[in-house]
């Protein structure tokens, strides 16, 4: 199970090496974050701003160096899946000793289909490959839920602490945690393991939890709760116009085949007597699945589940014929299991493209063109692309902030000494913060999202240099507007498209007295 956890790890390693895309545009954004890391005062969790303080202070500025972290996690959710597999096949063994070694050997493939369906969903593979808290977030819902297995299996009612643990570092990663929390406790409160809240243990997870996940709150309240705003954008631009049965209608397309073994692990936890001891895992899973699609959640929220779910579907496969283990029926679920096992392998390369960032731009827009299979560059917006959203949003980045400083050279000295760079989303910003330096671009200036909470910045805005923000968009605040020139990306996201560079000059007031009026929760 190692080596096949450090052959992810490697081959994201391969991955980042050889791809001819660039950085994500919420990786720059993330990278910021690490910048103006204020523990107790940042907008949204801040674990991903703490990686990103750490990766780069130990391994540098690379495409791999600051990716490595989300390939590690990749890793150990594929580890951690094999090791789920192993406790679900103990624990069903346990109710028979006289089969438990037996079930042990005869059984020993079922860790291996189970890794090979998260090592070829790719809903694993891409996050596993991007700087996002996404993947980190997938990691700690399985290690919760594998905590819970470990409570069921060794019946020590400690191991409570471990889900605590895991559920605050989920808090600092993502609020969505609070989703597979709820659904622990549902599978807690309908199953024998209720007796453990007569303890201490589940309470001191509890407050275990909210400690390691505090920085995330106290954020919150400080800022006075600026996830009211970011979930009012979210709805109108994006949750909205979903309906609460889409989330599981696209849950085939984020797993492929080995939706069939998710499937049946479901069922199986949920329905079958075998799996009495394994029902809290099945609870959680579907309480979380209920409760996102009724807040109209996209697809992936609910996507660190599967390895639970294909542990216990290869567990299924095992267990489905009689109990006594004739040497054909053991040979008959070895034939299924590898068959199912073969099938998501060989499919896996015909993904991989769509996947992972291995081929050109232009070869990945014609791959897909021949594939046919344009749902898979469907915006969050329910526009479609040439390229997947996430590889369209990895390109054009460098070229926008060398055009800019050809622009911002071409002012005159004194102007550049009072001029303020302005940048009109958290990509641009991010972007011009990340490669400015190495042109002479001072530090940007931004009212998108968690920008805006980095502040104006000292200059008053005498001159201004916008990247992405219209002649239109400026003139209220500036006497004089002048676009520059246009510039984009042609297989970009829509909006990078075609960008204007505008100079200004003349400000109405000061940037540092209208900061407060650009506030987004009042926009």
């Amino acid at each position: 199970m190692v080596g096949l956890a450090a052959a992810v790890l490697l081959g994201h390693v391969v991955v980042d090496v050889i791809t001819p895309f660039e950085f994500h545009r919420d990786e720059f954004l993330y990278l910021a974050m690490g910048e103006h890391l204020r523990l107790w005062r940042m907008d949204f969790p801040p674990f991903i701003a703490i990686v990103a303080r750490v990766s780069r202070a130990l391994l540098g500025d690379s495409l791999t160096a600051i990716r490595l972290a989300p390939a590690l996690a990749s890793a150990l959710i594929v580890l951690l899946t094999g090791v789920a597999s192993s406790v679900m096949v103990a624990l069903v063994g346990a109710a028979d000793r006289g089969l438990e070694r037996e079930r042990a050997r005869a059984f020993s493939w079922v860790p291996w289909l189970a890794m090979i369906a998260v090592i070829t969903s790719p809903v694993f593979l891409r996050p596993g490959n991007l700087f996002q808290p996404v993947v980190f977030d997938q990691l700690w819902w399985t290690a919760a839920l594998l905590a819970v297995l470990m409570r069921a299996y060794t019946r020590d009612v400690r191991w409570w602490i471990a889900i605590g643990a895991a559920l605050g570092l989920g808090l600092l990663t993502k609020f969505s945690i609070a989703f597979i929390g709820v659904g622990i406790v549902a599978g807690t409160l309908f199953t024998p393991t209720r007796r453990d809240l007569l303890t201490r243990w589940p309470w001191l997870a509890l407050l275990l939890a909210v400690v390691i996940g505090s920085p995330s709150l106290v954020g919150q309240w400080l800022l006075a709760f600026p996830i009211r705003w970011q979930m009012r954008d979210l709805q109108a631009e994006q949750l909205g116009v979903r309906s609460p049965l889409a989330f599981f209608a696209e849950q085939p397309g984020l797993v492929g085949p080995a939706m069939l073994l998710a499937l049946a692990g479901l069922v199986w936890l949920l329905s079958t007597r075998a799996a009495a001891p394994l029902r809290a895992v099945g609870i959680a899973v579907i309480t979380s699945w209920i409760l996102l699609s009724l807040n109209r959640g996209k697809a992936y929220y609910g996507a660190p589940v599967y390895p639970m779910l294909f542990a216990a579907g290869a567990l299924a496969i095992a267990v489905a014929l009689p109990e006594r283990l004739a040497g054909s029926q053991t040979v008959w679920r070895k034939r299924i299991a590898f068959s199912i096992g073969a099938i998501m392998l060989l499919l896996w390369p015909v993904a991989l493209p769509i996947a992972l960032p291995i081929l050109s731009p232009e070869r990945t827009a014609r791959y897909i063109a021949a594939l046919g299979v344009s749902e898979s560059t469907r915006t969050n917006y329910g526009t479609t692309l040439e390229l997947p959203q996430d590889f369209a949003d990895m390109l054009g980045w460098h070229a926008m902030v060398v055009a800019l400083s050809h622009e911002w050279r071409a002012m005159p000295e004194q102007d550049r000494a009072d001029a303020v760079l302005l940048a009109g989303s958290y990509g641009r910003a991010g972007a011009i913060d990340f490669y400015g330096p190495r042109y002479g671009l001072p530090k940007v200036v931004s009212t998108a999202g968690s920008y805006w909470f980095f502040g104006p910045g000292g200059k008053p805005g005498r001159v201004v240099l916008a990247l992405g923000v219209s002649k239109a968009d400026l003139e209220p605040f500036m006497t004089h507007c002048d676009e520059l020139r246009f510039i984009g990306t042609p297989l970009g996201v829509e909006e990078e498209r075609r960008i204007p560079i505008t100079r200004c000059a003349g400000p109405k007031t000061s940037l540092q007295k209208l900061w407060p009026v650009l506030d987004p929760s009042h926009q």
